[in-house]
């Protein structure tokens, strides 16, 4: 049997540059009271003997974990795995937050947790005794749960909140919700529609309320009216359908719709199949996330795309910022989302 071939360690980088294991520590972690000699010593060590710094060598310095906790919802998120629906909202956080983590050697752990549940300040509190994180990202709805930023606060836990422009602990970080809706309905405006209805998200979420902000914005600007055009689901396809139903079953119903997210906006082009409605010719339809299942759709949809992976990597530069002492804006801070235009929107009445 092939033997195994011994890793190299923080100890043998140590040895071979004849300093101490905290010199060592002090060099990977680019700390600033290292004479230049000394680190440029070290780092020839390392790149002579193939060192990888591990977690465990980067705290040797006591003063960081070099790990960054995620946050995200723990029902919404199992129910999405176990119905095989998609997590492109969760596989884009990772994208972003694990990228920027690499770059300067840190490492994100995802933690599902149950914002509502009455156990959440013992399931946080096991957390961050068992990784000590340097810092914690919130998504929705945990991003706005007092109970979870008073127990961080008291821990005094470098906190980065996405979807929430409330002023609390840590740093706040959006998708411009506002402007994104707004830039959907301004699409629609302009290519003649006047009756566009709008399908909200719950309104546990902060930003479902920015959303239908974006779109009474757009439709006040173009002196169209609202009456009877707004309807709310809870993001499931389930509340797509009534949703839809409910607008299009009126007795002015619209011409297009907006829906909060992908697939409130799936729901809403089965709803127009069965009522045979043509997407786009009898009814424009725009979404929400962009995950993958829009761009293969039929038609392929129009969709607002957001920058989860951008606002993670954010996040996640913000936190690494204060815990290295480096100044940090405090004001809130938005990354603004796009718009990719595909075949579900047309002129009206084509």
């Amino acid at each position: 049997m092939a033997r195994r071939r011994q890793a190299v360690t923080i100890k043998h980088v140590a040895a071979d540059a004849g300093v101490s294991l905290q010199t060592v520590s002090r060099v990977i972690n680019k700390e600033s009271n290292v004479r230049p000699e000394m680190a440029e010593r070290v780092q020839a060590s390392i790149d002579k003997l193939g060192y990888v710094p591990s977690i465990a060598a980067q705290r040797m310095s006591g003063s960081r974990s070099y790990l960054i906790l995620a946050l995200n919802d723990r029902e919404r998120t199992i129910a999405d795995w176990r119905e095989r629906q998609g997590t492109d909202w969760v596989d884009q956080m990772m994208l972003g937050g694990m990228v920027k983590c690499a770059e300067h050697g840190y490492r994100l752990i995802v933690e599902l947790v149950d914002t509502h549940s009455d156990h959440i300040e013992r399931e946080l509190s096991a957390a961050l005794a068992a990784l000590r994180p340097d810092g914690v990202i919130l998504t929705p709805p945990h991003s706005e749960n007092a109970t979870i930023l008073r127990l961080l606060k008291a821990q005094h836990v470098s906190v980065a909140r996405i979807g929430t422009l409330r002023e609390d602990h840590g740093f706040a970080l959006t998708m411009d919700d506002e402007r994104a809706a707004r830039l959907a309905a301004t699409h629609l405006v302009e290519l003649g529609h006047k009756r566009i209805g709008f399908i909200a998200g719950p309104a546990a979420y902060e930003l479902s309320g920015w959303r239908i902000e974006g779109w009474r914005a757009a439709m006040a600007a173009a002196g169209h009216d609202q009456d009877g055009l707004l309807a709310r689901g809870d993001f499931s396809y389930e509340s797509g359908l009534a949703a839809a139903d409910a607008l299009l079953s009126a007795p002015n119903p619209p011409s297009a719709i907006i829906a909060s997210n992908d697939r409130m906006a799936l729901a809403t082009l089965e709803v127009a199949r069965r009522r045979g409605l043509s997407v786009p010719d009898k009814l424009s339809l725009i979404s929400f996330d962009d995950t993958p299942i829009v761009r293969f759709t039929h038609p392929p949809l129009t969709a607002v795309v957001q920058p989860i992976a951008e606002v993670t990597a954010r996040a996640v530069e913000r936190i690494i910022d204060e815990q290295a002492g480096r100044p940090v804006d405090p004001a809130p801070e938005a990354i603004p989302a796009s718009l990719t235009i595909r075949a579900s929107t047309a002129p009206p009445g084509r």
